[in-house]
């Protein structure tokens, strides 16, 4: 399946532009959330390199960040890059708990392979990857049962009819499961709840 990040522009804008005067746009360097200047301006989500990957990071972003977060630059996140001490890494997987659930998400609906990140080569990587995995399944999995944030749901839907995986996501994300966190089982879920 051809996976193109100009695929994931059009969805997106078609989406979203008018609704929420909002663009996904490629960017050059790291990626950023700019919200719009003005009224008749638009916000920009912008994600790294063209990296199909990173849009989808970076709509799962926006699709959480309420109405006041998107008024502000990276919805008024403090960002600490790779390097990250140990009690800043664990503060990291806290916040990207939800985000990369909803990419995980979208990935599986767009037929694209998923990675988790821990975005810390350098400081040393995970506090507790095994854990991070789990809680990341955990998310995505109370999404599927209750529903995704409201605009997350919409790209969700588009991608599984854009790439015709809705027959088949169950199963997929089954698959995917067992790829992404080897080390899950139902004992162990039902064990940490």
């Amino acid at each position: 399946m051809n996976h193109s990040p100009n695929d994931l522009v059009m969805l997106f804008n078609d989406l979203f532009r008018e609704a929420y005067r909002t663009t996904l746009v490629r960017g050059d360097e790291e990626p950023e959330y700019i919200p719009a200047g003005g009224a008749r301006e638009l916000a920009h989500v912008v994600f790294a390199h063209g990296y199909y990957a990173s849009a989808l990071h970076e709509i799962a972003h926006w699709c959480i960040a309420g109405e006041h977060r998107r008024t502000l630059l990276d919805y008024g996140y403090w960002y600490c890059p790779d390097g990250r001490t140990p009690e800043q890494q664990r503060e990291f997987e806290l916040v990207e708990v939800k985000p990369q659930a909803i990419e995980w998400l979208f990935s599986v609906a767009a037929g694209s392979c998923f990675h988790i990140s821990v975005d810390n080569l350098s400081g040393g990587g995970a506090s507790d990857e095994r854990r991070f995995r789990r809680r990341v399944l955990d998310q995505a999995e109370y999404y599927l049962d209750r529903g995704l944030p409201e605009r997350a749901q919409a790209f969700f839907d588009t991608l599984k009819l854009f790439y015709g995986t809705g027959d088949s996501f169950r199963a997929a994300w089954q698959d995917d499961v067992r790829r992404v966190v080897p080390l899950y089982s139902a004992k162990e879920h039902y064990e940490a709840n």
